[in-house]
């Protein structure tokens, strides 16, 4: 069915809006999975954390992590950026 369209960017457009809603997906479930797993973890006594926070070591690790989170956030801006501009150039 797909072969007969006249115009091959609906080809394209289509199999990227099927690939997004499979990433919605997974991603709505990922968020339900930490939820419950934060809601779980409630429960329990945190004595790691506790002597992070008395030594000041928690610090350490929450900066060594948002620059993790922050270097691929960055990391996927810039490669949709580079995406697009290959898109626009064919």
């Amino acid at each position: 069915m797909d072969y007969n369209l006249k115009n091959k960017v609906e080809l394209i457009k289509r199999k990227k809006d099927d690939a997004m809603r499979i990433f919605q997906k997974l991603i709505l479930l990922l968020a339900m999975m930490a939820t419950s797993t934060f809601i779980f973890a409630q429960d329990k006594d945190a004595q790691m954390a506790d002597t992070m926070r008395s030594n000041g070591r928690i610090y350490v690790v929450v900066a060594v992590v948002l620059t993790i989170l922050i270097g691929l956030l960055l990391y996927i801006v810039r490669l949709d950026k580079k995406i697009t501009n290959l898109e626009r150039s064919n």
